[in-house]
């Protein structure tokens, strides 16, 4: 009996075998335009392997488990519950799997947990990718037991490095002063914007100029949390001029780097220089802890703070009845002036 053009065949192999059918399928083409082809099982009859191959063609992961590999269940994985998780989420965890790469062609019932342990531990990266690695084979190990491919999540057992204390200490008045005497100097500007708006790093690189609204005065972003997600940020009249000029050299995103988006790692550098030609302390996240505290001693409103900040206010009147409208927000971002060397 002729098969259907792709469905598969079924050979028998030469010498004595205990099975001597191999069940096989055509998945694809190389580069060279060579057949890439599946070795789906071994059968004892031909009709046996006719059964098989009818059965993969119903559904490939049902014929054996134990042989799906850990790049196909990424795939999957990829296809299947990645769509669900938020964007930067996504993007951390499918950046993270370039660390599992010695493994992808394993056999994903096969990976132990010391094996697992290996792709963080020979990263040769800092804590946030680390953590990244874990929660991706977190991810895979609950796909994975979803599916039947494993019995048991090695994931529960790996370790990464903690997260490093860090201060939340806000730029004093005379360092927030001396960016403002060089705010004409390349980049110190992006500087000035984050200290007036407490957007994260990734939120303020990843601003697309269309959700920055100049007639209203508000800029439209945020991403982590809930109440972070699609917030709305007044623009400090101070930190204005610079969003304009931002925004006058066109583009897809307000901050840019030889006219495409400024990643979080160039960014990193540029702030490394900065840091070093005009003293400033601290991250880039230090900007975000000056402005919640800059609101927080000017008398701003807690729940307003809360919503510019993307927080989740932690009195239940406020998280829940208490709702501040666009004027407001502009008043208590309005609240935070520049003091000049005459004040200090």
């Amino acid at each position: 009996m002729r098969l259907p053009n792709g469905y598969g065949t079924v050979a028998r192999l030469s010498g004595k075998r205990r099975r001597p059918y191999i069940v096989k399928k055509t998945v694809g083409f190389n580069d060279k335009h060579h057949p890439i082809i599946e070795i789906i099982g071994y059968a004892t009859t031909r009709e046996e392997g006719l059964e098989l191959l009818a059965q993969f063609n119903r559904d490939p992961w049902d014929v054996d488990r134990a042989k799906v590999t850990l790049q196909e269940l990424f795939n999957l994985w990829k296809e299947k519950k990645a769509p669900k998780l938020g964007e930067s989420n996504r993007a951390s965890l499918c950046s993270a799997f370039k660390h599992c790469s010695a493994l992808v062609n394993k056999p994903y019932k096969q990976i132990k947990a010391f094996q697992m342990q290996e792709t963080i531990d020979g990263c040769g990266k800092g804590y946030s990718t680390q953590a990244a690695i874990k929660n991706l084979w977190g991810h895979l190990d609950r796909f994975a037991l979803e599916m039947d491919v494993v019995s048991r999540c090695y994931s529960e057992l790996l370790t990464s490095d903690p997260v490093p204390p860090t201060t939340r200490d806000r730029f004093s008045d005379e360092v927030i002063e001396r960016l403002w005497a060089n705010a004409g100097e390349p980049w110190v500007d992006t500087v000035l914007i984050f200290i007036y708006s407490g957007w994260r790093i990734s939120e303020l690189l990843g601003l697309k100029t269309a959700d920055v609204d100049l007639q209203a005065g508000t800029m439209k972003g945020g991403t982590k949390t809930k109440a972070g997600k699609n917030r709305v940020v007044p623009i400090h009249s101070l930190i204005r001029p610079m969003v304009e000029t931002r925004m006058a050299e066109g583009g897809e995103y307000l901050i840019q780097y030889d006219g495409h988006r400024c990643s979080e790692s160039q960014y990193r550098v540029i702030w490394k220089d900065l840091t070093e030609r005009f003293s400033i302390p601290g991250t880039p996240h230090s900007c975000r802890h000056t402005f919640e505290s800059l609101l927080d001693s000017a008398g701003a409103n807690r729940k307003c703070i809360d919503m510019i900040m993307g927080h989740v206010s932690k009195d239940t009147g406020n998280r829940v009845y208490n709702h501040k409208t666009l004027k407001e927000l502009q008043a208590a971002v309005e609240l935070v002036q520049r003091k000049t060397a005459f004040e200090h």
